[in-house]
């Protein structure tokens, strides 16, 4: 008698996405595009045209640059001070 042949489970590799939503529109058309060379990046929206340009360091990836633009989009609009409630008793 022999013995069973065990499963060999292969775990699929984790890949960074293509394409990234979009902080303004929320769809998944946030396009980075790297130019190593000249030292920089730029990150659009295909559907709504949010286009915004950085000086990045050749070790950064695209996910740095999108994670920069979010930063720089969530950042950029100053929420106005909430007005305090006072108790009338």
């Amino acid at each position: 008698m022999g013995r069973r042949r065990r499963k060999v489970v292969h775990i699929p590799k984790k890949r960074l996405p293509k394409f990234f939503s979009c902080p303004r529109c929320g769809k998944n058309t946030v396009r980075v595009v790297l130019f190593r060379d000249e030292g920089r990046a730029v990150v659009s929206c295909g559907s709504c045209g949010v286009k915004e340009e950085f000086q990045i360091k050749p070790a950064l990836r695209e996910i740095d640059a999108y994670c920069m633009f979010t930063d720089k989009v969530y950042g950029g609009s100053k929420r106005a001070p909430t007005p305090e409630i006072k108790k009338v008793s």
